[in-house]
């Protein structure tokens, strides 16, 4: 039996695990910052590095699992680029940290990890057709699909975040205009509350903003939970650009389920109950929800950790 090393990181943190077989919990892990300025090689020597700590004493076989930010080339192995790393373009990190340590090493994009991830172990287990979303400074996602995840023809798919809602809406982080991650993401949230405080609407939020200097959808949250009402419209408007689109992605794909990570999505009912209504409000036949649940991830911040593993392991 093959034990494994999963990793996950993105342009704030590298965290890794020791997995003694193909099921969580791992038994070690660490953490650390990924330095993302610093360029590839920088990122990858403290990749090499996390990993090296985890490696058993006692002769065990292992395989390695990363999940990393896309987009991705999951069968060759290669990074095309990302916009929170700084310098990766067409990175081999695949054939480069295999050749390092002489094991079989599986790469896969972060959020389709999270997805598999949710599916094996989490709030999707027992299902074979399930999209994951998760909503915080971005979205993403992944699709399950008849018992496997969906990559398309060149481990591209699942790109959920870049699909458009509003034609002529704000522009994306990666430069499009209208996405959902650009009306819906924490920082878009954010950025909706303090458009209509600076348009002089009341709300205690405008206390947080002098004093802070910026709000977080956190704070939309607290203040939400409180009846404040600008916060509860905000949360309202992003929850229905949401579920608008599940509604689109029921069309596109049937699933069972919908699982919601991410760090917005730990408002609860205040932002799933606008989900909810807006997905019953934008469905094209009743049969796309028939038994269809939305429900929150129960993986948590380990859903991709816990991913990477499964890659290694199914492969």
């Amino acid at each position: 039996m093959f034990g494994i090393i999963a990793v996950d990181f993105g342009g704030t943190n590298i965290r890794a695990a020791y997995f003694p077989s193909s099921q969580p919990p791992p038994t070690t892990h660490n953490k650390t910052a990924t330095l993302a300025d610093e360029g590839p090689d920088s990122v990858i020597a403290r990749l090499i590095q996390a990993i090296d700590s985890l490696i058993p004493k006692d002769d065990v076989e292992f395989k390695i699992g990363i999940a990393a930010p896309g987009p991705l080339d999951p069968r060759n192995g290669v990074v095309i680029s990302s916009p929170n790393l700084a310098g990766w373009t067409n990175i081999p990190l695949r054939d480069q940290i295999s050749e390092h340590f002489g094991v079989p090493v599986f790469l896969g994009n972060d959020a389709n990890a999270a997805a598999l991830g949710e599916w094996r172990f989490g709030a999707g287990q027992g299902t074979d057709n399930m999209v994951y979303l998760t909503i915080s400074t971005g979205i993403g996602g992944g699709v399950i699909a008849d018992g496997q995840l969906l990559l398309g023809s060149r481990g591209l798919a699942g790109e959920l975040g870049h699909l458009t809602i509003v034609s002529d809406g704000p522009v994306c982080g990666c430069g499009i205009k209208g996405h959902i991650e650009a009306v819906a993401a924490g920082p878009a949230i954010a950025r909706n509350a303090v458009s209509q405080l600076e348009a002089g609407r009341l709300s205690t939020l405008k206390e947080t903003l002098s004093a802070q200097g910026e709000i977080t959808s956190v704070d939309i949250g607290k203040a939400a939970q409180a009846g404040d009402e600008l916060a509860l419209s905000v949360l309202e408007e992003a929850g229905f650009y949401i579920g608008h689109h599940l509604a689109n992605l029921a069309h596109a794909f049937n699933p069972e389920v919908f699982i919601l990570g991410g760090g917005v999505t730990l408002l609860g009912d205040l932002f799933f109950e606008p989900i909810r209504r807006s997905l019953h409000e934008h469905i094209m036949d009743p049969a796309y929800l028939d038994g269809v649940r939305v429900l929150p991830a129960a993986l948590g911040d380990d859903a991709g950790l816990v991913g990477a593993m499964v890659l290694a392991s199914q492969s």
